[in-house]
């Protein structure tokens, strides 16, 4: 802030001892440096007071940032809750109108499924297909039918 030079200092001195005196120049120069120093702890005081207002202000800030954030997320949240109920609203229409759909053909005897076959239980004269123990040994017996005779495969593993 003030640009003093070595040069300065010395002429400033050589007044002072002048104009003061030798024997009063030491307290003359003790008085000085207390003011000096109670006006660099005020400064210091008010250079701490200005950052903690600005720190304060800055908190405001940030605060009012999250809080923004918080309404953002809350909303975004909102609205995919409520698309996600439109969706499955709509899922459960159509799932009501297949069920209904399906209620509807029960009834009807040749309805059959994408291979030709009619739905099970549908025909009063086929029986739906029960599990069993039978079922199942069954398939286990129809699958070792396919399968080819282990004196196959070792015939061909050893050669």
């Amino acid at each position: 802030m003030f640009d003093i030079a070595w040069q300065e200092l010395l002429v400033v001195g050589i007044v002072a001892l002048i104009v003061v005196g030798p024997k009063e120049l030491p307290g003359l120069l003790r008085t000085i440096g207390k003011y000096v120093g109670a006006i660099k702890l005020q400064a210091n005081e008010f250079r701490a007071q200005f950052d903690e207002a600005m720190r304060e202000s800055e908190l405001d800030q940030l605060r009012k940032d999250v809080t923004k954030m918080k309404e953002e997320a809350e909303g975004t949240f909102r609205s995919v809750e409520q698309s996600v109920d439109t969706e499955i609203g709509s899922l459960r229409r159509e799932l009501d109108d297949t069920a209904h759909g399906l209620d509807s053909a029960k009834g009807m005897a040749d309805a059959h499924d994408a291979n030709g076959l009619p739905f099970p239980g549908e025909s009063p004269s086929l029986p739906s297909p029960a599990p069993s123990a039978a079922a199942g040994a069954a398939a286990v017996a129809a699958a070792a039918a396919a399968a080819p005779p282990a004196s196959r495969v070792t015939a061909k593993i050893e050669a």
